[in-house]
């Protein structure tokens, strides 16, 4: 059934206490505990290097998992410790990538269409009556208004997800705002403890709630804490 991102796999960020076993591996059983399911990393961090000492630990990849290099340097992972990862900067180049996809929504989609009733809406419909109906006649719906036709016609530098479009009509600080977010967290999080965080809903309202819960865990969390990326499909 289609989501509000059918366009990217589920990504899941696994947290662990200070002092306990943060491998691939742990993370794997963590989530195929809680949501009975696969994943792969997601190599979604920027790897954090400080002043003078950066000079030296951006060569070396402990407290990193599955890091990638470039230049020789470790630039980007899919989970280590807190305080090597650089979520500050994971969160500024959403923020950046997301800013560019909703100004080419603003000048070639929302500048020469008129605003669409969001996929939401149509679903709504679908779950009120199935038999009246169906899901392909909810889909159908939503995909044939001439903003929805736009979008998926659009041919430029960005992929404008139609599902994304209650946040692209929210404007473009909340689009941004959710983007970042979603960088950070993704599309649930499990707790040191176990505790599955995920959105009520697909709303936006629910994802928006969700994400500001889950990036205030994750800033009270200390820097020796663990965190792992999973994507899983």
């Amino acid at each position: 059934m289609p989501t509000n991102t059918p366009m990217t796999d589920r990504v899941v960020t696994v947290c662990f206490a200070p002092g306990t076993d943060a491998d691939w591996f742990s993370a794997s059983e963590v989530v195929n505990d809680r949501l009975n399911a696969n994943g792969t990393p997601a190599r979604r961090y920027h790897v954090r290097h400080r002043r003078l000492i950066g000079w030296f630990t951006r060569w070396f990849g402990y407290f990193l998992l599955d890091a990638v290099r470039r230049l020789g340097a470790y630039t980007l992972a899919a989970g280590g410790r807190k305080g090597r990862l650089d979520l500050n900067a994971t969160a500024v180049r959403a923020a950046n990538e997301a800013v560019a996809r909703w100004r080419a929504f603003s000048i070639h989609i929302a500048a020469t269409t008129r605003p669409a009733r969001t996929w939401e809406d149509f679903l709504a419909q679908h779950h009120a009556d199935p038999a009246k109906v169906s899901l392909n006649e909810a889909r159908r719906r939503f995909e044939q208004q001439p903003r929805v036709l736009a979008m998926l016609a659009y041919a430029g530098a960005h992929t404008l997800d139609p599902f994304e479009l209650a946040a692209y009509q929210a404007g473009e600080a909340t689009y941004v705002g959710l983007h970042w977010r979603i960088a950070l967290i993704g599309d649930a999080l499990i707790t040191t403890d176990g505790r599955l965080m995920e959105p009520a809903s697909d709303s936006l309202a629910d994802r928006l709630r969700f994400l500001n819960d889950a990036c205030g865990y994750l800033r009270r969390l200390r820097s020796d804490a663990r965190l792992c990326a999973v994507a899983i499909a």
